[in-house]
């Protein structure tokens, strides 16, 4: 009897020890796929993580590269700027100086002349600035004598500072000699000019 229950407990010892060997091996198993997930999942994480932080970084370093450039336009922008408004203030006193009496007295007589001679219309109005009108007047109505008999009219115009405007009296049809206008034309052909100059120097 004594025999017996010895090799009962030594089958249970030995089935218990076989399932605990079982049991430790499925645990050492799943312990270690749940590791090799982790790692799995770490290592996932880790390069989710490189890929955002290189992202950010390099949609930073191009809105900062972006930013620098726009900064440099628009200084170049704005120098330009600077300087055109500058030229056209220099050719605009320029052009007031050159429109003095003698050189008026020459040209307003000969764009006249011009105008009847091209549309043989004596309906013509000289327009000329305010300040100086009297002066100006008897500078070119001599050589406008005829002109002035057929019906061409000299007119203030408050509006001008320096040089003239000619055109029709209904106001329809006219040229602009103003100092603001040719001006202005000097400074439309200065302002390419100047622009061209400035991307050479920003190249070089």
């Amino acid at each position: 009897m004594d025999v017996q229950l010895q090799e009962l407990i030594d089958k249970i010892k030995k089935d218990g020890v076989a399932s605990a060997q079982q049991e430790a091996l499925a645990i050492k198993e799943a312990a270690s796929k749940e590791a090799e997930s982790i790692i799995a999942q770490a290592k996932e994480q880790a390069q989710g993580i490189i890929k955002d932080a290189k992202a950010e970084t390099e949609r930073m370093e191009k809105a900062g590269c972006d930013a620098i450039k726009q900064a440099s336009r628009n200084l170049l922008l704005s120098f330009r700027d600077g300087i055109s408004a500058q030229v056209r203030a220099l050719v605009e006193t320029q052009t007031n100086a050159a429109l003095d009496k003698d050189l008026l007295a020459k040209l307003i007589p000969e764009t006249v002349k011009a105008w009847v001679a091209k549309s043989e219309s004596t309906e013509l109005a000289v327009l000329l600035p305010e300040n100086n009108l009297k002066e100006l007047e008897s500078a070119v109505a001599a050589s406008l004598k005829e002109e002035m008999s057929k019906g061409l009219e000299i007119r203030p115009d408050k509006t001008l500072s320096a040089g003239f405007r000619i055109g029709l009296k209904d106001g329809s049809s006219y040229y602009d000699y103003s100092a603001e206008a040719v001006a202005e034309l000097f400074a439309a052909y200065l302002n390419p000019k100047i622009s061209g100059i400035m991307k050479e120097a920003a190249k070089e």
